[in-house]
This record gives C-alpha cells, sequence and structure tokens, in this order.
C-alpha cells in the first residue's frame, strides 16, 4: 500500500482522507467526554476514532510506530484490536516457533 501524498494531484482520495483524519481526531478528542455517561461508550468512540486516524493519515502511523517501539505490549494489543495483518503474521509466526522449539 502506498502513502497518501496530500500534495500529489493524482491522489484523489486526499481530501476524503483528510475529512476522514479529522473526524477521528474530533473522537478522540470526545472519548472523555462521552466516556462520562453511563456504559462504555468512550471506549468504542476512542477506538473508531483512532482507527479512522491510523488508517487515513501517514502521519499517525508514524507517531504509533515510535509509541509502539516504546511501549511494545501495549501496541500489541492495540494491533491484536483492530486485526491488522501484520499482528495476525506475527502471531502465527511465534506460534509455529514455539511448536519447533
Amino acid at each position: 500500500m502506498t502513502e497518501p501524498n496530500f500534495t500529489n494531484p493524482r491522489d484523489k482520495r486526499a481530501g476524503i482522507r483528510l475529512v476522514l483524519t479529522v473526524i477521528g481526531g474530533i473522537m478522540v478528542v470526545a472519548a472523555p467526554i462521552v466516556g462520562l455517561l453511563p456504559g462504555p461508550g468512550g471506549i468504542f468512540v476512542f477506538a473508531i476514532g483512532f482507527a479512522l486516524m491510523l488508517k487515513n493519515s501517514a502521519l499517525v502511523r508514524r507517531f504509533y510506530a515510535r509509541l509502539k517501539a516504546k511501549h511494545p505490549q501495549k501496541g500489541e494489543w492495540v494491533d491484536w484490536a483492530m486485526r491488522r495483518k501484520s499482528t495476525l503474521r506475527r502471531m502465527r509466526r511465534r506460534r509455529e516457533e514455539r511448536g519447533a522449539d
């Protein structure tokens, strides 16, 4: 998958990606407010907003990669929750390595 390029005129979805990233950011900021309401709504609002931002912004992906390097266990949980293909491959590889030992 290629990185979105907001300055490239051939990237027709750049505006949509920007709008989705902004909506995700608004959801992340609104999550603590929604969290005050009864129920687990704030968690879901944060997760959906973060997923939108991570999916549509190269800047957020770089920030997340640095955060994951500092806190690998937390990064694994987030990747698992988002059902990222790279995490599923790593998990499968670890199981195979354990089985071979």
